[in-house]
Protein backbone atom coordinates (compact mmCIF):
# COMPACT_ATOMS: atom_id res chain seq x y z
CA UNK A 1 0.00 0.00 0.00
CA UNK A 2 2.94 2.36 1.04
CA UNK A 3 5.13 1.70 -1.86
CA UNK A 4 1.61 1.83 -4.44
CA UNK A 5 1.02 5.93 -2.53
CA UNK A 6 4.82 6.51 -3.29
CA UNK A 7 4.28 5.54 -7.10
CA UNK A 8 1.10 7.57 -6.98
CA UNK A 9 2.64 10.66 -5.30
CA UNK A 10 5.70 10.79 -7.15
CA UNK A 11 3.89 10.46 -10.80
CA UNK A 12 1.73 13.44 -9.61
CA UNK A 13 5.11 15.38 -8.99
CA UNK A 14 6.58 14.58 -12.07
CA UNK A 15 3.70 15.68 -13.70
CA UNK A 16 3.78 19.27 -12.09
CA UNK A 17 7.53 19.61 -13.35
CA UNK A 18 6.41 18.36 -16.77
CA UNK A 19 3.62 20.46 -17.25
CA UNK A 20 5.98 23.31 -15.61
CA UNK A 21 8.40 22.58 -17.96
CA UNK A 22 6.32 22.66 -20.62
CA UNK A 23 4.44 25.77 -20.05
CA UNK A 24 8.14 27.37 -19.89
CA UNK A 25 9.49 25.63 -23.08
CA UNK A 26 6.03 27.26 -24.12
CA UNK A 27 6.84 30.83 -22.49
CA UNK A 28 10.16 31.10 -23.67
CA UNK A 29 8.96 30.00 -27.42
CA UNK A 30 6.05 32.76 -27.02
CA UNK A 31 8.48 35.37 -25.82
CA UNK A 32 11.12 34.38 -28.69
CA UNK A 33 9.09 34.57 -31.70
CA UNK A 34 5.91 36.89 -30.50
CA UNK A 35 8.10 39.11 -28.04
CA UNK A 36 11.15 39.29 -29.03
CA UNK A 37 11.30 42.86 -30.73
CA UNK A 38 9.59 44.35 -27.53
CA UNK A 39 11.78 43.26 -25.46
CA UNK A 40 14.98 44.10 -28.02
CA UNK A 41 13.61 47.24 -27.28
CA UNK A 42 13.71 47.81 -24.19
CA UNK A 43 17.13 46.40 -23.72
CA UNK A 44 18.16 48.72 -26.65
CA UNK A 45 16.20 51.87 -24.35
CA UNK A 46 18.25 50.94 -21.02
CA UNK A 47 22.09 50.06 -22.57
CA UNK A 48 21.87 52.26 -26.06
CA UNK A 49 21.83 56.18 -25.78
CA UNK A 50 20.22 57.43 -28.99
CA UNK A 51 22.01 61.20 -29.88
CA UNK A 52 21.22 63.51 -32.47
CA UNK A 53 24.41 64.83 -33.85
CA UNK A 54 24.02 68.41 -35.02
CA UNK A 55 25.70 69.75 -38.21
CA UNK A 56 27.52 73.23 -37.89
CA UNK A 57 25.05 75.81 -39.93
CA UNK A 58 27.45 77.32 -42.72
CA UNK A 59 28.53 80.57 -42.43
CA UNK A 60 28.11 83.79 -44.03
CA UNK A 61 31.00 85.94 -45.44
CA UNK A 62 30.83 89.61 -46.84
CA UNK A 63 32.56 89.69 -50.50
CA UNK A 64 36.09 90.39 -48.71
CA UNK A 65 35.22 87.26 -47.04
CA UNK A 66 34.56 88.42 -43.42
CA UNK A 67 32.16 86.28 -41.67
CA UNK A 68 29.18 88.11 -40.79
CA UNK A 69 26.89 84.87 -39.42
CA UNK A 70 28.93 81.43 -37.82
CA UNK A 71 28.29 79.30 -34.94
CA UNK A 72 29.93 79.09 -31.66
CA UNK A 73 29.93 76.73 -28.78
CA UNK A 74 27.02 77.14 -26.29
CA UNK A 75 26.29 74.85 -22.85
CA UNK A 76 22.69 74.01 -22.49
CA UNK A 77 20.60 72.51 -19.30
CA UNK A 78 19.37 69.20 -18.66
CA UNK A 79 17.26 67.71 -16.38
CA UNK A 80 16.71 63.90 -15.20
CA UNK A 81 13.80 64.02 -12.75
CA UNK A 82 14.11 60.72 -12.16
CA UNK A 83 17.10 60.82 -10.93
CA UNK A 84 16.29 63.68 -8.61
CA UNK A 85 14.52 62.71 -4.99
CA UNK A 86 11.55 64.64 -4.61
CA UNK A 87 12.66 66.15 -1.57
CA UNK A 88 15.67 67.65 -3.14
CA UNK A 89 13.75 69.40 -6.08
CA UNK A 90 13.03 72.38 -4.51
CA UNK A 91 16.54 73.61 -3.19
CA UNK A 92 17.79 72.78 -6.90
CA UNK A 93 14.55 75.07 -8.53
CA UNK A 94 15.76 77.51 -5.51
CA UNK A 95 19.66 77.55 -6.52
CA UNK A 96 18.87 77.46 -10.22
CA UNK A 97 16.06 80.30 -10.97
CA UNK A 98 18.11 83.15 -10.26
CA UNK A 99 21.28 81.53 -12.35
CA UNK A 100 18.94 81.23 -15.33
CA UNK A 101 16.61 83.79 -14.98
CA UNK A 102 13.65 81.37 -14.65
CA UNK A 103 10.43 81.72 -11.96
CA UNK A 104 9.97 78.70 -9.49
CA UNK A 105 6.67 78.02 -11.37
CA UNK A 106 8.51 76.78 -14.83
CA UNK A 107 11.16 74.82 -13.27
CA UNK A 108 8.62 73.34 -10.97
CA UNK A 109 6.48 71.72 -13.78
CA UNK A 110 9.65 70.65 -15.87
CA UNK A 111 11.23 68.75 -12.83
CA UNK A 112 8.39 67.37 -11.41
CA UNK A 113 7.55 65.92 -14.72
CA UNK A 114 8.12 61.94 -15.03
CA UNK A 115 11.08 61.85 -17.93
CA UNK A 116 14.48 60.41 -17.48
CA UNK A 117 15.42 63.75 -19.35
CA UNK A 118 14.18 67.44 -20.20
CA UNK A 119 15.73 70.74 -20.91
CA UNK A 120 15.75 73.15 -18.54
CA UNK A 121 17.37 75.99 -20.44
CA UNK A 122 18.99 76.40 -24.21
CA UNK A 123 22.00 78.12 -25.16
CA UNK A 124 23.06 79.74 -22.09
CA UNK A 125 25.91 82.25 -21.03
CA UNK A 126 29.49 81.29 -20.50
CA UNK A 127 28.64 82.87 -17.10
CA UNK A 128 25.78 81.14 -15.85
CA UNK A 129 27.04 77.97 -17.43
CA UNK A 130 30.25 78.38 -14.88
CA UNK A 131 27.84 78.85 -11.82
CA UNK A 132 25.57 75.62 -12.56
CA UNK A 133 29.06 73.85 -12.71
CA UNK A 134 30.03 75.20 -9.38
CA UNK A 135 26.47 74.68 -7.63
CA UNK A 136 27.04 70.94 -8.88
CA UNK A 137 23.19 69.73 -8.25
CA UNK A 138 22.53 66.14 -8.73
CA UNK A 139 20.22 65.34 -12.06
CA UNK A 140 21.10 68.42 -13.29
CA UNK A 141 24.01 68.76 -16.40
CA UNK A 142 24.78 70.40 -19.17
CA UNK A 143 25.25 69.69 -22.87
CA UNK A 144 27.37 71.41 -25.63
CA UNK A 145 25.37 73.17 -28.52
CA UNK A 146 25.90 75.88 -31.10
CA UNK A 147 24.35 79.25 -31.17
CA UNK A 148 24.74 81.67 -34.31
CA UNK A 149 26.69 84.32 -33.67
CA UNK A 150 26.77 87.71 -35.27
CA UNK A 151 29.95 89.67 -35.01
CA UNK A 152 29.03 92.89 -36.59
CA UNK A 153 25.17 93.38 -34.66
CA UNK A 154 23.80 95.61 -36.49
CA UNK A 155 25.09 95.87 -39.64
CA UNK A 156 23.17 94.46 -42.47
CA UNK A 157 20.50 93.21 -40.20
CA UNK A 158 18.02 92.86 -42.85
CA UNK A 159 19.86 91.30 -45.52
CA UNK A 160 21.59 88.13 -43.10
CA UNK A 161 18.68 87.88 -40.79
CA UNK A 162 18.50 85.18 -38.11
CA UNK A 163 18.51 81.72 -36.92
CA UNK A 164 16.52 80.85 -34.31
CA UNK A 165 16.90 78.24 -31.48
CA UNK A 166 17.29 75.25 -33.07
CA UNK A 167 19.81 76.87 -35.97
CA UNK A 168 16.38 76.91 -38.27
CA UNK A 169 16.55 79.96 -40.55
CA UNK A 170 13.83 82.80 -39.35
CA UNK A 171 14.76 86.01 -41.55
CA UNK A 172 17.09 87.53 -44.51
CA UNK A 173 19.51 84.86 -45.81
CA UNK A 174 19.11 82.46 -43.06
CA UNK A 175 16.09 82.00 -43.98
CA UNK A 176 16.09 82.22 -48.35
CA UNK A 177 19.24 79.80 -48.05
CA UNK A 178 18.38 77.88 -44.95
CA UNK A 179 18.35 74.52 -46.95
CA UNK A 180 21.95 75.43 -48.03
CA UNK A 181 23.27 76.66 -44.49
CA UNK A 182 21.72 73.95 -42.48
CA UNK A 183 22.88 70.94 -42.84
CA UNK A 184 21.81 67.31 -42.41
CA UNK A 185 22.50 66.19 -38.61
CA UNK A 186 23.70 62.66 -38.43
CA UNK A 187 23.24 60.38 -35.29
CA UNK A 188 24.72 57.72 -32.66
CA UNK A 189 24.08 55.09 -30.53
CA UNK A 190 26.00 54.89 -27.22
CA UNK A 191 26.21 52.58 -24.59
CA UNK A 192 24.64 52.78 -21.58
CA UNK A 193 25.44 50.50 -18.30
CA UNK A 194 23.14 48.93 -15.98
CA UNK A 195 22.68 52.62 -14.35
CA UNK A 196 22.11 54.57 -17.04
CA UNK A 197 25.92 56.10 -16.94
CA UNK A 198 27.34 56.33 -20.44
CA UNK A 199 30.02 54.52 -21.18
CA UNK A 200 31.43 56.77 -24.14
CA UNK A 201 31.66 54.10 -26.64
CA UNK A 202 29.65 53.98 -29.71
CA UNK A 203 27.91 51.32 -31.20
CA UNK A 204 26.62 52.79 -34.91
CA UNK A 205 26.64 56.27 -35.99
CA UNK A 206 25.93 58.58 -38.69
CA UNK A 207 27.99 61.72 -39.06
CA UNK A 208 26.45 64.41 -39.99
CA UNK A 209 26.63 66.60 -43.30
CA UNK A 210 27.94 70.18 -42.76
CA UNK A 211 25.99 73.17 -44.21
CA UNK A 212 27.82 75.09 -46.95
CA UNK A 213 28.62 78.70 -46.45
CA UNK A 214 27.69 81.96 -48.35
CA UNK A 215 29.74 84.13 -49.97
CA UNK A 216 27.72 87.59 -50.43
CA UNK A 217 28.11 90.40 -52.83
CA UNK A 218 27.49 92.90 -49.80
CA UNK A 219 30.95 94.56 -49.26
CA UNK A 220 31.26 95.11 -45.08
CA UNK A 221 32.93 98.57 -45.71
CA UNK A 222 30.44 99.90 -48.39
CA UNK A 223 27.67 98.52 -46.16
CA UNK A 224 29.05 100.50 -42.81
CA UNK A 225 29.59 103.09 -45.16
CA UNK A 226 26.09 103.54 -46.34
CA UNK A 227 24.45 102.60 -42.84
CA UNK A 228 26.74 105.30 -41.21
CA UNK A 229 25.36 107.78 -43.72
CA UNK A 230 21.70 106.52 -43.89
CA UNK A 231 21.61 106.37 -39.70
CA UNK A 232 22.76 110.19 -39.67
CA UNK A 233 20.01 111.34 -42.39
CA UNK A 234 17.62 109.65 -40.39
CA UNK A 235 18.34 110.58 -37.08
CA UNK A 236 18.94 114.70 -38.27
CA UNK A 237 15.60 114.52 -40.11
CA UNK A 238 13.47 113.26 -37.56
CA UNK A 239 12.43 110.51 -39.58
CA UNK A 240 9.96 107.72 -39.35
CA UNK A 241 11.88 105.55 -41.41
CA UNK A 242 14.62 105.24 -44.10
CA UNK A 243 16.16 102.62 -46.59
CA UNK A 244 18.99 102.65 -48.75
CA UNK A 245 20.69 100.57 -52.04
CA UNK A 246 23.93 100.63 -53.37
CA UNK A 247 24.35 98.60 -56.38
CA UNK A 248 26.90 97.10 -59.07
CA UNK A 249 24.87 98.54 -61.93
CA UNK A 250 26.39 96.32 -64.36
CA UNK A 251 25.89 93.03 -62.45
CA UNK A 252 22.93 93.94 -60.48
CA UNK A 253 25.30 92.96 -57.37
CA UNK A 254 24.36 94.44 -54.05
CA UNK A 255 27.32 96.47 -52.77
CA UNK A 256 25.13 97.50 -49.57
CA UNK A 257 21.73 97.67 -48.43
CA UNK A 258 20.19 98.96 -45.42
CA UNK A 259 17.46 99.87 -43.18
CA UNK A 260 15.73 102.29 -40.15
CA UNK A 261 14.62 101.51 -37.85
CA UNK A 262 17.21 98.77 -37.55
CA UNK A 263 17.87 95.89 -34.83
CA UNK A 264 20.75 94.19 -33.59
CA UNK A 265 20.61 89.95 -34.42
CA UNK A 266 22.32 89.02 -31.35
CA UNK A 267 19.36 90.71 -29.91
CA UNK A 268 17.02 90.21 -32.51
CA UNK A 269 13.81 88.70 -29.71
CA UNK A 270 13.75 91.97 -28.03
CA UNK A 271 13.02 93.91 -31.68
CA UNK A 272 9.96 94.93 -32.80
CA UNK A 273 8.50 94.01 -36.40
CA UNK A 274 8.38 97.73 -37.50
CA UNK A 275 12.90 97.36 -36.56
CA UNK A 276 12.84 93.75 -38.29
CA UNK A 277 11.20 95.02 -41.56
CA UNK A 278 13.11 95.28 -44.59
CA UNK A 279 11.90 98.60 -45.75
CA UNK A 280 13.92 98.73 -49.18
CA UNK A 281 11.65 95.56 -50.57
CA UNK A 282 8.44 95.59 -48.61
CA UNK A 283 7.50 99.11 -48.18
CA UNK A 284 5.83 100.46 -51.49
CA UNK A 285 5.60 104.31 -51.70
CA UNK A 286 4.88 106.66 -54.56
CA UNK A 287 8.80 107.49 -55.97
CA UNK A 288 7.31 111.35 -57.26
CA UNK A 289 9.68 112.82 -59.25
CA UNK A 290 12.64 110.33 -59.41
CA UNK A 291 10.19 108.36 -61.52
CA UNK A 292 11.02 110.92 -64.62
CA UNK A 293 13.70 109.09 -65.40
CA UNK A 294 11.18 106.80 -66.96
CA UNK A 295 9.12 109.10 -68.66
CA UNK A 296 12.24 111.02 -70.26
CA UNK A 297 14.00 108.03 -71.27
CA UNK A 298 10.85 106.34 -73.42
CA UNK A 299 10.22 109.64 -74.84
CA UNK A 300 13.87 110.08 -76.23
CA UNK A 301 13.77 106.14 -76.96
CA UNK A 302 10.59 106.55 -79.11
CA UNK A 303 12.06 110.01 -80.70
CA UNK A 304 9.16 111.79 -79.43
CA UNK A 305 11.01 114.94 -78.01
CA UNK A 306 14.73 116.13 -78.24
CA UNK A 307 16.58 117.41 -76.01
CA UNK A 308 16.19 121.22 -77.05
CA UNK A 309 12.20 121.35 -77.91
CA UNK A 310 10.46 123.41 -75.75
CA UNK A 311 7.60 123.34 -73.77
CA UNK A 312 5.53 126.19 -71.75
CA UNK A 313 5.21 125.30 -68.28
CA UNK A 314 2.14 127.79 -67.50
CA UNK A 315 3.90 129.54 -64.74
CA UNK A 316 3.30 126.92 -62.67
CA UNK A 317 -0.17 126.27 -62.89
CA UNK A 318 -1.83 124.06 -65.65
CA UNK A 319 -5.85 123.26 -65.90
CA UNK A 320 -6.17 119.43 -67.00
CA UNK A 321 -9.40 117.65 -67.26
CA UNK A 322 -10.97 119.44 -64.09
CA UNK A 323 -7.94 118.95 -62.38
CA UNK A 324 -5.65 121.82 -61.86
CA UNK A 325 -1.45 120.43 -61.94
CA UNK A 326 1.18 122.99 -60.02
CA UNK A 327 5.27 122.78 -60.10
CA UNK A 328 6.98 123.29 -56.45
CA UNK A 329 7.78 126.79 -58.51
CA UNK A 330 6.32 128.34 -61.63
CA UNK A 331 8.55 128.19 -64.97
CA UNK A 332 7.65 129.42 -68.20
CA UNK A 333 9.17 127.84 -71.44
CA UNK A 334 11.77 125.45 -70.80
CA UNK A 335 13.48 122.64 -73.03
CA UNK A 336 12.77 119.22 -72.52
CA UNK A 337 16.63 118.75 -70.56
CA UNK A 338 15.72 121.60 -68.82
CA UNK A 339 11.89 119.77 -67.72
CA UNK A 340 14.57 117.21 -66.29
CA UNK A 341 17.04 119.06 -64.55
CA UNK A 342 14.06 121.52 -62.49
CA UNK A 343 11.58 118.79 -62.48
CA UNK A 344 8.76 120.03 -63.45
CA UNK A 345 5.95 118.65 -63.23
CA UNK A 346 3.67 120.47 -65.66
CA UNK A 347 6.77 119.99 -68.48
CA UNK A 348 6.92 115.94 -67.93
CA UNK A 349 3.16 115.90 -68.39
CA UNK A 350 2.96 117.98 -71.60
CA UNK A 351 5.78 115.57 -72.55
CA UNK A 352 4.20 112.23 -71.10
CA UNK A 353 1.11 113.60 -73.56
CA UNK A 354 2.92 113.12 -76.96
CA UNK A 355 4.11 109.92 -75.75
CA UNK A 356 0.61 108.26 -74.99
CA UNK A 357 -0.54 106.29 -72.00
CA UNK A 358 0.26 102.66 -73.91
CA UNK A 359 3.69 103.54 -74.75
CA UNK A 360 5.03 104.91 -71.35
CA UNK A 361 3.16 102.16 -69.57
CA UNK A 362 5.67 99.61 -71.39
CA UNK A 363 8.73 101.43 -70.66
CA UNK A 364 7.19 101.25 -66.46
CA UNK A 365 7.11 97.47 -67.07
CA UNK A 366 10.63 97.39 -69.24
CA UNK A 367 12.10 99.74 -66.18
CA UNK A 368 10.52 96.65 -63.90
CA UNK A 369 8.01 98.57 -61.76
CA UNK A 370 5.33 96.73 -61.01
CA UNK A 371 7.17 93.49 -60.90
CA UNK A 372 9.19 91.67 -58.25
CA UNK A 373 12.64 91.87 -59.16
CA UNK A 374 13.30 88.40 -57.89
CA UNK A 375 15.98 89.17 -55.48
CA UNK A 376 17.40 86.42 -53.04
CA UNK A 377 16.00 87.72 -50.09
CA UNK A 378 12.05 86.85 -48.89
CA UNK A 379 9.34 89.61 -48.53
CA UNK A 380 9.94 91.00 -51.44
CA UNK A 381 6.29 92.81 -52.97
CA UNK A 382 6.39 93.47 -56.64
CA UNK A 383 4.92 97.19 -56.65
CA UNK A 384 1.95 98.80 -58.39
CA UNK A 385 0.71 99.74 -61.57
CA UNK A 386 -2.49 100.38 -63.34
CA UNK A 387 -2.72 99.01 -66.78
CA UNK A 388 -3.83 101.88 -69.23
CA UNK A 389 -7.12 100.73 -69.70
CA UNK A 390 -7.73 101.23 -66.02
CA UNK A 391 -6.29 104.60 -65.91
CA UNK A 392 -8.71 107.48 -65.03
CA UNK A 393 -8.57 110.91 -67.23
CA UNK A 394 -5.96 112.69 -64.86
CA UNK A 395 -3.69 109.40 -64.83
CA UNK A 396 -1.55 110.65 -67.85
CA UNK A 397 -0.56 113.75 -65.58
CA UNK A 398 -0.33 111.82 -62.50
CA UNK A 399 1.75 108.66 -63.63
CA UNK A 400 4.70 110.26 -65.59
CA UNK A 401 5.60 111.86 -62.37
CA UNK A 402 5.63 109.25 -59.67
CA UNK A 403 1.87 109.29 -58.70
CA UNK A 404 -0.37 106.66 -58.59
CA UNK A 405 2.59 104.22 -58.95
CA UNK A 406 3.74 102.05 -56.24
CA UNK A 407 7.51 101.93 -55.99
CA UNK A 408 10.36 99.82 -53.62
CA UNK A 409 13.48 101.61 -53.46
CA UNK A 410 15.18 98.39 -54.47
CA UNK A 411 12.99 98.93 -57.72
CA UNK A 412 14.44 102.56 -57.90
CA UNK A 413 18.03 101.17 -58.02
CA UNK A 414 17.77 98.96 -60.44
CA UNK A 415 15.98 101.63 -62.34
CA UNK A 416 18.48 103.90 -62.50
CA UNK A 417 21.07 101.00 -62.71
CA UNK A 418 19.57 100.77 -66.40
CA UNK A 419 20.62 104.24 -67.27
CA UNK A 420 24.24 103.60 -65.54
CA UNK A 421 25.08 100.67 -67.80
CA UNK A 422 23.82 101.48 -71.34
CA UNK A 423 19.91 100.21 -71.27
CA UNK A 424 19.56 97.30 -69.71
CA UNK A 425 17.58 95.79 -66.66
CA UNK A 426 19.74 93.81 -64.18
CA UNK A 427 18.09 90.93 -61.89
CA UNK A 428 19.98 92.30 -58.07
CA UNK A 429 20.93 89.63 -56.20
CA UNK A 430 22.65 89.57 -52.31
CA UNK A 431 24.57 85.90 -52.60
CA UNK A 432 28.02 85.33 -54.89
CA UNK A 433 28.26 81.91 -54.43
CA UNK A 434 27.79 79.18 -52.14
CA UNK A 435 30.60 76.99 -51.06
CA UNK A 436 31.37 74.13 -48.91
CA UNK A 437 34.03 74.39 -46.25
CA UNK A 438 36.68 73.49 -48.46
CA UNK A 439 35.49 76.17 -50.05
CA UNK A 440 34.89 73.82 -53.38
CA UNK A 441 32.25 76.20 -55.29
CA UNK A 442 28.47 74.39 -55.09
CA UNK A 443 26.63 77.24 -56.81
CA UNK A 444 27.79 80.40 -58.59
CA UNK A 445 25.13 83.13 -59.18
CA UNK A 446 26.17 84.92 -62.38
CA UNK A 447 24.67 88.86 -63.78
CA UNK A 448 21.33 88.09 -65.44
CA UNK A 449 19.79 90.56 -67.88
CA UNK A 450 16.12 90.87 -67.21
CA UNK A 451 15.22 93.26 -70.32
CA UNK A 452 16.75 96.02 -72.71
CA UNK A 453 15.52 99.26 -71.88
CA UNK A 454 16.78 101.24 -74.31
CA UNK A 455 19.29 101.58 -76.49
CA UNK A 456 22.74 102.38 -75.59
CA UNK A 457 22.54 105.72 -77.02
CA UNK A 458 19.01 106.70 -75.22
CA UNK A 459 20.83 106.19 -71.88
CA UNK A 460 23.65 108.34 -73.04
CA UNK A 461 21.70 110.54 -73.76
CA UNK A 462 19.70 110.54 -70.46
CA UNK A 463 22.96 110.37 -68.59
CA UNK A 464 23.74 114.39 -69.88
CA UNK A 465 20.60 114.94 -68.97
CA UNK A 466 20.82 113.99 -65.50
CA UNK A 467 24.25 115.01 -64.98
CA UNK A 468 22.68 118.87 -65.68
CA UNK A 469 19.98 117.57 -63.26
CA UNK A 470 22.86 117.81 -60.45
CA UNK A 471 25.01 120.36 -61.99
CA UNK A 472 22.32 122.41 -62.80
CA UNK A 473 19.19 121.69 -61.38
CA UNK A 474 17.55 120.30 -57.92
CA UNK A 475 20.08 117.20 -57.33
CA UNK A 476 23.20 120.13 -56.49
CA UNK A 477 23.74 119.15 -53.13
CA UNK A 478 24.69 115.97 -54.78
CA UNK A 479 27.46 117.33 -56.16
CA UNK A 480 30.87 115.58 -55.48
CA UNK A 481 33.78 117.86 -55.53
CA UNK A 482 36.22 115.76 -59.20
CA UNK A 483 33.65 113.53 -59.96
CA UNK A 484 30.60 113.91 -62.18
CA UNK A 485 27.50 112.89 -60.80
CA UNK A 486 24.15 112.08 -62.48
CA UNK A 487 21.08 111.50 -60.70
CA UNK A 488 17.58 112.68 -59.86
CA UNK A 489 15.73 113.99 -56.68
CA UNK A 490 12.08 113.19 -55.46
CA UNK A 491 9.75 114.50 -53.04
CA UNK A 492 6.31 112.68 -53.37
CA UNK A 493 3.01 113.67 -51.14
CA UNK A 494 2.01 110.61 -48.83
CA UNK A 495 -1.75 109.48 -49.13
CA UNK A 496 -4.08 110.25 -46.25
CA UNK A 497 -6.60 107.66 -44.61
CA UNK A 498 -9.07 109.48 -46.55
CA UNK A 499 -6.94 108.80 -50.14
CA UNK A 500 -6.24 112.62 -50.23
CA UNK A 501 -2.51 113.77 -50.81
CA UNK A 502 -1.08 114.90 -47.17
CA UNK A 503 0.60 118.48 -46.88
CA UNK A 504 3.05 117.54 -44.09
CA UNK A 505 4.16 114.19 -44.92
CA UNK A 506 6.65 113.31 -47.55
CA UNK A 507 8.87 110.72 -49.25
CA UNK A 508 12.05 112.46 -50.51
CA UNK A 509 14.18 110.53 -52.38
CA UNK A 510 17.65 110.47 -54.62
CA UNK A 511 18.62 108.03 -57.17
CA UNK A 512 21.84 108.46 -59.13
CA UNK A 513 25.70 107.02 -60.05
CA UNK A 514 29.15 107.96 -60.06
CA UNK A 515 31.65 108.53 -62.06
CA UNK A 516 28.55 109.67 -64.51
CA UNK A 517 30.73 108.93 -67.67
CA UNK A 518 31.91 105.35 -65.98
CA UNK A 519 30.00 104.53 -63.65
CA UNK A 520 31.39 102.50 -60.70
CA UNK A 521 28.27 102.77 -58.31
CA UNK A 522 24.57 103.35 -58.43
CA UNK A 523 22.70 104.07 -55.32
CA UNK A 524 18.97 105.06 -54.16
CA UNK A 525 17.93 106.79 -51.19
CA UNK A 526 14.42 106.94 -49.54
CA UNK A 527 13.85 109.04 -46.42
CA UNK A 528 10.31 108.00 -45.03
CA UNK A 529 8.36 111.66 -43.47
CA UNK A 530 11.52 113.62 -42.79
CA UNK A 531 10.94 117.20 -41.31
CA UNK A 532 11.30 119.80 -41.01
CA UNK A 533 12.76 119.83 -43.86
CA UNK A 534 11.45 117.26 -46.75
CA UNK A 535 12.45 117.64 -50.37
CA UNK A 536 14.58 115.09 -51.75
CA UNK A 537 17.13 117.51 -52.83
CA UNK A 538 17.86 118.58 -49.20
CA UNK A 539 17.66 115.40 -47.48
CA UNK A 540 18.40 112.89 -49.48
CA UNK A 541 20.91 114.45 -52.16
CA UNK A 542 23.28 114.96 -49.42
CA UNK A 543 23.76 110.94 -47.88
CA UNK A 544 24.38 110.06 -51.93
CA UNK A 545 27.07 112.75 -51.99
CA UNK A 546 28.54 111.41 -48.58
CA UNK A 547 27.97 107.81 -49.89
CA UNK A 548 29.56 107.93 -53.09
CA UNK A 549 32.29 110.08 -52.29
CA UNK A 550 33.74 107.50 -49.92
CA UNK A 551 32.67 104.51 -51.64
CA UNK A 552 34.76 105.37 -54.61
CA UNK A 553 37.77 106.33 -52.51
CA UNK A 554 37.23 102.75 -50.93
CA UNK A 555 36.89 101.07 -54.45
CA UNK A 556 40.04 102.53 -55.82
CA UNK A 557 41.94 101.05 -53.02
CA UNK A 558 41.02 97.69 -53.75
CA UNK A 559 41.68 98.36 -57.62
CA UNK A 560 45.65 97.73 -56.94
CA UNK A 561 44.67 94.14 -55.16
CA UNK A 562 42.63 93.07 -57.87
CA UNK A 563 44.48 93.57 -60.43
CA UNK A 564 47.50 91.59 -58.12
CA UNK A 565 45.09 88.93 -57.75
CA UNK A 566 44.31 88.55 -61.43
CA UNK A 567 48.29 88.72 -62.17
Amino acid sequence: MYIRNYYRRFAAVSLVFILFFLLCVARLIFIQFFRSNYLTGIANKQHNLYVELEPRRGTIYDANFHPQAFNIAADSVYASPGEIADKDKELIIRKLAPVLQLNYAYLKDRLYRKKSFIWLARKITPQQAGAIKAIDLRGIGLIKESKRSYPNGYLASHVIGFAGLDNTGLEGLELHYDKFLKGEPGWALFLRDARQKKLGLWDKMALPRDGYDLVLTIDGVIQYIAERELDRAFKTNHAKGASIVVIDPHTGAILALANRPTFDLNEYKSASKDDMRGRAITDLFEPGSVFKIVTASAALEEKKVSEEQKFFCENGSYAFAGHVLHDHRPHGWLTFTEVIEQSSNIGTCKVAQLLGADQLYRYIKLFGFGTKSGIDLPGEISGSIKEPRFWSKTSITAVPMGQEVGATALQLASAISAIANGGQLMKPYVVREVRDRYTESIKIFSPILVSKVMSLDTAARVRKILIGAVEEGTGKLARIEGISVAGKTGTAQKLEPNGAYSHNKFVASFIGFAPAEDPKIAIAIVIDEPHPYYFGGVVSAPVFKNVASDVLKYLKTKEPLMLSEKD
